[in-house]
């Protein structure tokens, strides 16, 4: 056959996908197969994008308070600062600071907790941590030397009960000899600071000034080791394991991935369920189309049987209704996208309406108080392909029923 301006498969297959069948159930068919489509395309970006905000929130206030990689001295360490200059010899390493750890129950007025109180320089620990930039009263610059002040978490000087200005005193698990018998080693210190991350460190950190906690741990002026912020913290094991090998035997490395790596691999594998689950809405869009595509292709018996006649391949046959599958898969796919951003963009505020007319307070068991998206092309760019070549594997069947009709036989009874 000859094609004026078009291929003949792209010309016949745009008439049928313009044209108005004459069962109207097979138009409702082929209208809910789109409509399924676009909507699974729409829920994927925008969970996805979800998920992404969740992730990045993590990094920030909880990966922000943490240590990428620590670098332990075996031996109190006197000179943190060539230390630190070996540290950011490698590439990966942008920042350092000093840290000395220790642990402690903390009291006051009859109120006990738990806390890992850790000995920092101020100046330094805010190119490794942001806590600085969560404090939610005080400075982090208050803790200076020699005057035994603390940084509390939130959620620790809730369960204290204590605020800016009052005193609290901190228990370690070590006794001393006095005149009275053994009795434990205790500190009193004025809380000069409290820092919100709305995360889960809120309610288990406490900071000191280094030279203070160096005191505390009998190796005054030295310090335990560096903190380091790298540029890619998933790369934190790489780099710890580099830096074990330039520094040798008199220290040792920990890294976030083992305080909190299993809390990423969560939200990752919670992300991963999610694309499979919500993948089903687009496996049920594509069936709506196998469905509509068969009706279509029974109804057009005849006018297939007549383009046989008329010279028709086969495979060009295959191709009419390929073309007019992939149309509506291509329909589907572009309105998803289009929606999937549109929500995306507007989640947040939407969440936020919903939380402020129904009085619902969504967020109180989460760290934030909004709902965080993060739009990452990639993953529109899988979503859309994957929905394309579902929507093309759904024609494939239908067409290849197309192409086998009998001419014969579709023309008996016409």
């Amino acid at each position: 056959m000859r094609a004026m301006f078009r291929p003949v498969s792209v010309f016949v297959g745009l008439r049928y996908t313009g044209a108005r069948a004459r069962n109207s159930f097979i138009s409702v068919i082929t209208l809910i197969s789109a409509i399924g489509l676009m909507l699974g395309v729409a829920v994927l970006i925008t969970v996805l994008s979800v998920m992404n905000g969740f992730e990045r929130e993590l990094q920030t206030r909880i990966l922000g308070m943490v240590t990428h990689v620590s670098v332990h001295g075996r031996e109190p360490v006197p000179d943190w600062e060539a230390l630190g200059e070996r540290v950011l010899d490698n590439r990966e390493v942008r920042a350092v600071a000093p840290f000395v750890e220790l642990e402690g129950m903390l009291t006051h007025g009859g109120r006990v907790t738990g806390a890992m109180v850790t000995g920092i320089e101020p100046a330094a620990e805010r190119d490794v941590s942001i806590v600085g930039d969560f404090m939610h009263e005080g400075e982090l610059e208050e803790l200076k030397p020699g005057e035994f002040s603390m940084v509390l978490g939130y959620g620790v000087a809730r369960t204290l009960g204590v605020g800016v200005g009052d005193r609290v005193v901190m228990v370690m698990p070590e006794a001393s000899l006095s005149p009275a018998g053994v009795t434990p080693r205790f500190r009193r210190f004025t809380v000069s600071g409290i820092f919100r991350a709305q995360a889960e460190v809120d309610g288990m950190l406490a900071y000191v000034h280094v030279e203070d906690a160096a005191r505390l741990a009998r190796h005054p002026g030295s310090v335990e080791g560096v903190r380091a912020r790298l540029d890619d913290l998933f790369a934190a094991p790489r780099t710890a394991a580099r830096l074990q090998q330039e520094l040798g035997a008199g220290y040792y490395m920990t890294d976030w991935t083992r305080t909190h790596g299993s809390l990423f691999q969560a939200v990752r594998m919670e992300k991963a369920m999610m694309t499979l689950l919500l993948s089903f809405i687009v496996a049920v869009a594509a069936f709506n189309i196998v469905s509509s595509q068969v009706m279509l292709v029974t109804e057009k018996r005849a006018n297939i049987a007549v383009l046989r006649t008329l010279g028709a391949t086969p495979g060009v046959i295959m191709r009419i209704f390929m073309v007019q599958g992939t149309l509506v898969g291509l329909a589907g796919t572009a309105l998803g996208v289009m929606l999937g951003l549109l929500l995306t963009w507007n989640v947040s505020d939407l969440a936020q309406w919903i939380e402020q007319t129904f009085n619902a307070h969504m967020f109180d068991a989460y760290f934030v108080q909004y709902l965080p998206t993060k739009l990452q092309w990639s993953d529109v760019g899988v979503i859309a392909t994957i929905a394309m070549v579902i929507s093309f594997s759904a024609t494939l069947y239908p067409s290849w029923r197309a192409s086998r009709v009998d001419p014969a036989e579709a023309l008996r009874y016409e």
